[in-house]
């Protein structure tokens, strides 16, 4: 079968080919462990989610297709549930952007929902939370079955005192101590709704909830709480450092392969409520 005939079979007559774009939105997932982060690079070399899905975007829309995401993830980091958008001018029906574009992504990408959406929806700008898992795994010896889809944790934590550290995080304040140096955010100041750690089997899971996150603010923040769990660092370690608005005094960035955009939430008029997607290797664990 040629790659023309596979795209037919999921395509059905052009709807709304009268010179007026239809805004698509699609929540999509995929494991970053072999891409260079979801934005798009300027070096064809480097594979990126972003531009694989735009790829094939394109071909099932036959035309040029430019997708806008909730959030950009890093390299290596893992979405359950990006949210992008794009506008076309053929509008395929969502068959075609679910399983016809699947049928051209890699299989370490998948578009899981599609749907049609007014103009005034944005990915990026009219969310209004976006929510983290970083994901630990609690044994002395890595695991070979995941060990790019989780971070291996070999020394005991206190879990408490993460979650006390945890709960300094909370409210609207400057997150500069935990800011990229290359972040290009105009403002450090962000409004975290949620954070908290709970333990589900051997993985201990980190939720963070908030209306935006800046460069690596997820993994600077986890690195942190580490120290904190390890006992280097009492849980006032974590005011201080919000408060100290230095990113020098802090610990290291945590590994990416824990982490991962599990939910990004809208206002009910342009989305339909959001839907936490859990990682699957917490399929198993409440």
């Amino acid at each position: 079968m040629t790659e023309s005939d596979n795209r037919d079979q999921f395509y059905s007559a052009d709807v709304g080919n009268s010179g007026i774009t239809t805004r698509i939105a699609l929540r999509v997932e995929y494991n970053g462990a072999k891409f260079s982060g979801w934005q798009k690079q300027k070096s064809p070399s480097l594979a990126t989610v972003q531009g694989a899905l735009e790829l094939a975007l394109s071909k099932v829309a036959d035309s040029t297709i430019v997708v806008v995401c909730a959030g950009r993830t890093d390299s290596g980091v893992h979405a359950t549930a990006q949210i992008v958008h794009f506008d076309t001018p053929i509008n395929r029906g969502l068959k075609a952007w679910e399983l016809g574009v699947n049928s051209l992504l890699p299989p370490t990408i998948r578009v899981t929902k599609a749907l049609v959406v007014d103009d005034n929806f944005h990915a990026r700008f009219s969310a209004v939370y976006r929510r983290y898992n970083y994901i630990l795994h609690s044994r002395s010896i890595a695991s070979a079955l995941v060990s790019d889809l989780v971070t291996t944790q070999r020394r005991s934590l206190d879990v408490d005192g993460m979650n006390e550290g945890a709960q300094f995080l909370l409210g609207e304040q400057d997150f500069t101590s935990f800011r990229a140096a290359g972040c290009q955010s105009k403002t450090a100041n962000r409004c975290v709704i949620e954070a908290f750690f709970s333990q589900r089997g051997e993985f201990l899971v980190f939720s963070i909830c908030a209306n935006a996150f800046l460069q690596h603010m997820v993994r600077n923040i986890m690195g942190s709480m580490l120290a904190v769990g390890g006992g280097d660092k009492s849980p006032q370690w974590i005011e201080g450092l919000l408060a100290a608005k230095d990113r020098s005094l802090a610990a290291i960035t945590a590994p990416p392969q824990g982490l991962y955009l599990v939910e990004v939430g809208y206002p009910d008029d342009l989305l339909s409520p959001a839907m936490l997607v859990k990682p699957p290797v917490l399929a198993s664990h409440n």
